[in-house]
């Protein structure tokens, strides 16, 4: 659907049927979670979950591979794991593995969050160069999130630099006061990023562990990355265990 949804008599009009079958078919589609109305313009967009759906059903390896190694991460950080991929300019969770803490990251399965303020959105444009950002975000200010966000491109690409020399990133408060996380990039056959490994905490509880968590989450990422396929040169810092 065109950016900022559809009517239900564009919808007819474009599907060839009558508006009073499309408008039934849509509430059922709505009731299910698959698409979302807008309450002031009734115009109908896809839904995040959809999105989900449609990224488990295209790579389902990724999928089969990353609750184990997302277990082991809780298992070993005590924090909240996440799969994320990139949609545009922003991060859509794929999976989310939780630890028992009452006070924990929330799971964000089937939500969308921006790019350019979290640690999985960074690891996600982990390859992007100055010329591929602005494809993605023009070349308007970024939008506010929390005050150490970036503010303009030249800002993210600069921090985008800074964590490509690791192979992982972290960001302190950017998407979300009090919260901080470390992720890094999970890529396929071709050696390309598909995916992101992230964990995120409290920062009372976090913050001084995450120079620990990064190498650790990176060695989660490649492992990943190693069961798609990727060729070993592009996993730079892998670790050998044992």
């Amino acid at each position: 659907m065109a950016s900022g949804g559809l009517s239900v008599v564009q919808i007819a009009a474009r599907a060839g049927r009558e508006k009073s079958q499309v408008s039934r078919v849509l509430k059922v589609l709505a009731e299910c979670g698959f698409v979302e109305r807008d309450p002031d313009t009734l115009k109908y967009s896809l839904s995040s979950q959809l999105f989900a759906l449609a990224a488990r059903a295209g790579d389902q390896r990724l999928l089969t591979a990353a609750p184990a190694l997302l277990s082991e991460l809780v298992d070993q950080l005590g924090e909240t794991a996440h799969l994320s991929v990139l949609r545009g300019g922003d991060v859509l969770t794929l999976l989310s593995e939780q630890p028992p803490h009452a006070v924990r990251a929330v799971g964000w399965t089937g939500r969308r969050v921006p790019a350019h303020c979290t640690a999985s959105g960074r690891a996600l444009l982990l390859d992007h160069d100055r010329a591929a950002l602005k494809d993605v975000f023009g070349d308007e200010p970024l939008p506010a999130s929390a005050a150490p966000s970036p503010p303009t491109l030249e800002d993210l690409h600069e921090r985008i630099l800074a964590s490509r020399a690791l192979g992982w990133c972290t960001v302190k408060g950017e998407f979300e006061p009090g919260l901080v996380a470390a992720a890094a990039p999970v890529r396929g056959m071709r050696g390309r990023i598909v995916a992101a490994v992230n964990v995120s905490a409290p920062e009372f509880r976090f913050l001084d562990r995450l120079d620990e968590a990064g190498p650790a989450i990176k060695y989660a990422a490649d492992r990943l990355s190693a069961r798609l396929g990727a060729p070993v040169t592009a996993l730079r810092h892998l670790h050998v265990s044992g």
